[in-house]
Order: structure tokens, then C-alpha cells, then sequence
């Protein structure tokens, strides 16, 4: 293995190789930067790109463009609440009220070191566990993947305020319906497309998330005219305090292990990973804005490099972004898995290797842009709803090419800026509606391996397990009433 290591070093820090790292990090954190244009737009932006390279020069300048994207993601999550990026949603709960609040560097100063901690963190466990952590990822199947993402969606109720439950699970089951228009998977069948080819493919993430968290602000900051925050900013806000750093250290490192192994899991990816880490922390941790945007931070990068051992390992995309690059390797003539371990150890290696290097360029690339970015929410609230509501509109036509799109956002704008005003959290809408296809696909999946049998989640350990987590855990608002 340490030769194995040594080949990857060797490989990963040729001349060649590493400015294609420093140039894919640079194109992801940009694209990513801009809302609704997220890892996988970025990569597909960067295909005739890698089509001149070497496979070796390809995977690693795509690798950074992946994991560069969802580090610059959190750049419009904070600032203007616009999180395009799925796995940045979380970030904007914590991160865009510190930026109203004056914060807007400091949110971004913590943001771009959680995500170097989060990600050189995946990349050091996937140096040493690459190998074996394959294995392990082939022995969780569907029943445990729906188990896991009915604990998500519980926890969300469950741990929300004791005022916000009953509209926590309303706008969660919210989320559920909006996921499940489109047309069935398994049967083919449309569902609650009220009879319009425009919905046929269901509804875009990137049109949902606009419409509920950037349109939604816009309308908010444009009918209550809010007090405007102070756009100064001090090159100390770079330099984290030792108490704070000493602070949020744990929470990073938790979130970080955390994220990675969630990564690993196919299907489950970097938003999984962010929301896990993001409730994980508000529930056991100090519930500071700070560890907020970082739990979610480290997570979602370490997550993100997770991802590619299903994809490397056992050629096995866990997300739409690693089917992507899947693609780009067939189109190289490489078959992912074992074999490419064992034939091609320069390959595997070297993009391994090249995530640390990427993840150093990522924070020397992103650190020197904070001052000018953070300067965008002291603009005034008449220039600011206009460039929320252009960043959106584009974001979604630029995404789905439909008109149709476009007057639907803005009515779901509309609805969830009506929720926000009667107390309605927006969260679990989002949440609902991202884990909605991960988890009928999986129940089914699980349904049809047992021929209609419900027992069949009962006859996996890991799988009953967590169920009977699940049902401890709604029990808890029980016990607590029992003891007031």
C-alpha cells in the first residue's frame, strides 16, 4: 500500500498534473459560486476540456472542478441565500443570517476553512481506507438506505422547537409531495402532473430552492424593508480567534468523519452528509451560528471525496455528479473498480492524492476573494432584490430552458413566502423534497426484493436497528411532556 501511496504522490504532483488541479479548483469554486450552476453543470462545462488531457491530467482536473464547486457553493448560500447547490442548503440556515447580521466575512472566513478541514480530512481517511472501505459500502443495500432517510426526515420533526413540529411536519410532508411529481421510476407512470409534459420530469431542485429560499427573501426584504447590515470588513475577520478555533475544532472533525462515511454510502452523497451533520450539531453541540455553517461545511466536502470510492472502487456512481464522471471515465476507456486498483494504480492514486493538493489551492484561491464578496450584502435593499431575483431567474433558465419553469417558481415563491409569514419553517420543505426519490426508490427496491413483504426490513440487523432508533427517537416529545 505505502508503494501504492508513493506512485500516487509521484503521480499527482508532476508539473502537468498539478495545474490542472489549481485550474479545475479554480472553474468549480466559480461556477459553483453562481446559484443553480452546481457540480454538475460545472463538470459538464469541463468535458471537451478533459477530452484533450491524458485520463490521468482528465480525473484529476474533474475532481477538483467537483469538489471546487461544492466549496464555492456556500459563497451564494451565505450571501444572498441562493444555495443552488443541494449540499449547501444547509449552510445557508446559519450562514445567511450572520451575513444580515454584518458577519458576511466571518461566515465566509469559517465556511472556507471548514471546508479545507472537511476535505483534507476525506482525503486523508480515503488515502489510508480506500480499499477496504468498499467492501463495506456493497453491504448497505436498500433496506438500510430507506431506514437511514426515514431517521433524517424524523429527526427534522422530532428535534425541531416544541412549537414547530406540527408545521415542521407539515411543510416536511410538503417537501414529499412536491418530490413525488414527475413520472414514476419503476412503472413509468405520470403522477400528479395535472396533465402537462412540462412536469413530466418533475420539478427541478434548483427551481424549488430558489423559489423558497432566494424569491422567497427577496419578497421578504422587499415588503419589511429590513435594517441594512454594515458591509465593513476587517482582514481579522481571516483570522479566526483561538477561542473559536479551539470551539469549533470538535465540531469540525465530528462533521467531517461524519460526512465522509456518508459520502461512501452510494446514493447518499454530500447533501445527506450536510443536513446529518447540520441537525447533529444543533442537537448536541453550543446551537452558535458559527458551528452551523461549519458543521455542514466539513461535512459536505469530506463527503464529496467519500464519493469516490463507490466510484473508483466498485465503479458504482452514488450521485448524478459521479455518474457524470463515471461517464468520463468509459469515455477514456477505463473500467472503475477493483481492476482499476490493482492495473492502473497511478489513476487511483493520483486522484487521491491530488485532493489534498487541490484542497490547499481551494483555500488560497477562495481566502483573498472574501473582502470583495463580502461587501455584496451592504448593497443597498433596491439593487439587492433586483440581483436576488436575476441571479434566480437565471439560475432556473439556464437549468431547464422552460418559461414554464419560471412562472412556477414564482408561484411556489409566493406560497413559501406565505408559510414564512404564518411560522412555517422552510427547511423541511427542502428536505422532503431532496430525500423524497432516495427514499421511495429504495423502500420499493427493498419491497420488491421481498416480494411485497414488509418483514424483509426486519430481517436485516442494521436495517432494524436503525428503525428502532427511529422509534425511540419519536418517543422522546413523549417522555419530555411526561416530565414537564
Amino acid at each position: 500500500m505505502l508503494e501504492d501511496i508513493l506512485t500516487g504522490i509521484s503521480t499527482a504532483l508532476t508539473f502537468s498534473n498539478v495545474l490542472w488541479v489549481a485550474f479545475g479548483c479554480l472553474a468549480g469554486t466559480l461556477i459553483g459560486m453562481m446559484p443553480g450552476l452546481g457540480p454538475i453543470t460545472a463538470i459538464a462545462l469541463m468535458i471537451p476540456v478533459s477530452y484533450s488531457l491524458d485520463p490521468t491530467g482528465g480525473l484529476i482536473m474533474m475532481a477538483g472542478v467537483y469538489y471546487g464547486a461544492v466549496f464555492g457553493g456556500s459563497t451564494s448560500s451565505i450571501l444572498i441565500n441562493a444555495p443552488g447547490v443541494a449540499s449547501t442548503v444547509a449552510t445557508s440556515f446559519d450562514g445567511y443570517p450572520m451575513a444580515r447580521d454584518g458577519q458576511a466575512g466571518k461566515a465566509l472566513a469559517i465556511a472556507a476553512y471548514a471546508s479545507f478541514f472537511g476535505g483534507t480530512t476525506g482525503a486523508l481517511i480515503l488515502l489510508v481506507f480506500a480499499s477496504s472501505l468498499a467492501s463495506v459500502a456493497v453491504s448497505i443495500q436498500s433496506a438500510e438506505y430507506a431506514a437511514l432517510v426515514l431517521f433524517a426526515m424524523t429527526c427534522v420533526v422530532v428535534f425541531a422547537q416544541k412549537s414547530e413540529r406540527l408545521p415542521s411536519l407539515i411543510t416536511l410532508l410538503l417537501g414529499l409531495m412536491l418530490g413525488s411529481v414527475g413520472t414514476d421510476q419503476l412503472g413509468s407512470v405520470q403522477r400528479f402532473t395535472l396533465g402537462t409534459l412540462h412536469l413530466s420530469d418533475g420539478i427541478p431542485f434548483v427551481l424549488v430552492v430558489m423559489a423558497t429560499f432566494a424569491l422567497a427573501e427577496a419578497f421578504r426584504l422587499a415588503m419589511h424593508s429590513p435594517e441594512q447590515p454594515s458591509g465593513t470588513f476587517s482582514m481579522r475577520d481571516l483570522l479566526i480567534p483561538l477561542t473559536l478555533v479551539r470551539r469549533l475544532l470538535p465540531v469540525a472533525g465530528r462533521s467531517s468523519v461524519l460526512g465522509f462515511f456518508v459520502g461512501v454510502l452510494p446514493g447518499a452523497g454530500a447533501t445527506l452528509a450536510s443536513f446529518f451533520a447540520y441537525d447533529l450539531e444543533k442537537r448536541l453541540g453550543d446551537g452558535s451560528r458559527e458551528a452551523g455553517v461549519t458543521a455542514p461545511e466539513s461535512a459536505n466536502n469530506a463527503a464529496s471525496t467519500g464519493s469516490f470510492v463507490p466510484l473508483l472502487s466498485l465503479g458504482v456512481p452514488g450521485s448524478g455528479t459521479s455518474a457524470v464522471l463515471l461517464g468520463v471515465m468509459l469515455a477514456y476507456g477505463l473500467q472503475p473498480g477493483p481492476g482499476l486498483v490493482s492495473d492502473q494504480p497511478e489513476i487511483f492514486w493520483g486522484v487521491i492524492v491530488s485532493m489534498y493538493l487541490g484542497n490547499l489551492f481551494l483555500l488560497a484561491l477562495n481566502l483573498p476573494l472574501i473582502p470583495y464578496l463580502a461587501r455584496i450584502v451592504s448593497l443597498p435593499v433596491q439593487v439587492l432584490i433586483p440581483l436576488v431575483i436575476t441571479f434566480s431567474l437565471l439560475g432556473v433558465l439556464l437549468t431547464t430552458f422552460s418559461v414554464f419553469d419560471l412562472g412556477l417558481m414564482l408561484a411556489l415563491a409566493l406560497v413559501a413566502t406565505i408559510l414564512r409569514s404564518q411560522g412555517f419553517p422552510l427547511a423541511p420543505l427542502l428536505l422532503g423534497f431532496i430525500l423524497s426519490g432516495l427514499f421511495e426508490e429504495n423502500l420499493r427496491r427493498a419491497l420488491l426484493l421481498s416480494d411485497g413483504s414488509w418483514l424483509y426490513l426486519l430481517d436485516r440487523p442494521l436495517a432494524l436497528g436503525i428503525l428502532v432508533i427511529n422509534l425511540a427517537i419519536c418517543l422522546i416529545p413523549l417522555w419530555n411532556r411526561k416530565d414537564s
